[in-house]
């Protein structure tokens, strides 16, 4: 518990101090960041504001889980590197697409398919070393598992190539989800950090419960390889976030751009799916889904009616949704502060059937 705790606190101050420190910088350097021209007006004030700050969030997540681990005397584990290299390998994929956006001075970074050539060999490398057996510890636990998990696994064991077909999607999805999320001051933010916080509980729960600990019964235990660790670095993340947050809070100051949003939206299926809880990111990661389906609605039924009719109509004023509820009038801040408590909602009824599972199991 205590590095969880020095963990938390570590990233929180370094990213608080850090970010102070990336404003000033990218300031000088002239990395401000462009605006859609089809968005909401009020944004049109946005531009110029320092971008790139998922730096900030990467390097105080780093020093916050080295520095918990250096004060504890405990090594790291092979999840926590699988994790690390996730979150900093999707972070360097967003690092180039912003570097192209500042430097071409357009809202427009990397091609499509350069991007996704990127996310595919990070999630790919991830999923395949994840799947190794000899990662797997004394008790024959691998860091990712080759069934389909909700809160426990289920199911026949896959084959590798489907899971890692799985573990593409997932990841892939979840960090261009955030990315769709990353478009209000603190939006982000303020969500991941709330899910990170909750992914916290959740590996301290299954460390507790954990197979292989006397008195856990070995049907109500958890077959994770390291809980333990993946809640130290959740609370960095999670640190990390809050810390960002006072300098991105409306009217932000730094915007954490693709470098940012692409890191936590990966990291965060990474801790889905070595947490044995791949479904049940659909109930607590609710607002990203909400975001990505509503995208995915527009641009649908903009296909459809443009090929019956001619004339594309749109579900929406404007997607992601949370610009929708811009152009119907709402303020900037109602929308995000509505939004988290959509996020906080989700996050407790994922920790509830989280919990019910484990009682209802007893």
């Amino acid at each position: 518990m205590r590095a969880i705790l020095l963990s938390g606190a570590i990233a929180l101050l370094f990213s608080l101090l850090g970010t102070r420190f990336a404003i000033v910088q990218f300031t000088k350097l002239g990395y401000g960041q462009e605006i859609r021209e089809d968005g909401p007006t009020t944004h049109h004030t946005k531009r110029g504001t320092p971008t790139m700050g998922g730096v900030a969030i990467v390097i105080s997540v780093i020093v916050g889980y080295i520095a918990a681990k250096l004060l504890t005397g405990d090594a790291p584990s092979a999840t926590a590197y699988l994790l690390l290299f996730l979150f900093v390998g999707m972070a360097v994929v967003g690092f180039v697409d912003d570097f192209i956006k500042v430097f071409m001075q357009r809202n427009l970074g990397l091609r499509s398919w350069a991007k996704l050539i990127g996310q595919t060999i990070v999630a790919l490398t991830f999923g395949a070393v994840a799947l190794l057996p000899g990662l797997a510890n004394h008790a024959g636990i691998r860091p990712a598992s080759d069934q389909l998990s909700f809160i426990r696994d289920f199911g026949p064991h896959l084959p590798w190539i489907v899971i890692l077909i799985l573990v593409w999607v997932m990841v892939n999805g979840t960090s261009n989800a955030t990315n769709l999320t990353d478009g209000l001051d603190g939006l982000l933010a303020a969500s991941a950090g709330i899910v990170f916080a909750a992914y916290t509980i959740i590996s301290i729960w299954q460390n507790n419960q954990r197979c292989g600990r006397p008195s856990v019964e070995i049907g109500t235990c958890y077959e994770v390889r390291d809980p333990l660790d993946m809640a130290i670095l959740a609370a960095a993340i999670a640190g990390a976030c809050f810390g960002f947050l006072w300098w991105n809070a409306s009217p932000a100051k730094i915007f954490m751009g693709d470098t940012g949003s692409l890191a936590l939206g990966s990291v965060l299926a990474g801790f889905a799916i070595m947490s044995r809880t791949e479904l049940l990111l659909i109930i607590v990661g609710g607002l990203f889904v909400m975001e990505t389906v509503a995208v995915m609605l527009q641009v649908s039924w903009f296909k459809v009616t443009k090929a019956r009719t001619g004339t594309g109509k749109r579900l929406f004023r404007m997607a992601p949704i949370h610009h929708h509820f811009e152009m119907l009038g709402w303020e900037q801040v109602t929308v995000v502060i509505r939004f988290w408590i959509i996020t906080g909602l989700c996050v407790a009824a994922g920790l509830g059937i989280f919990y019910a599972e484990w009682v209802a199991g007893i």
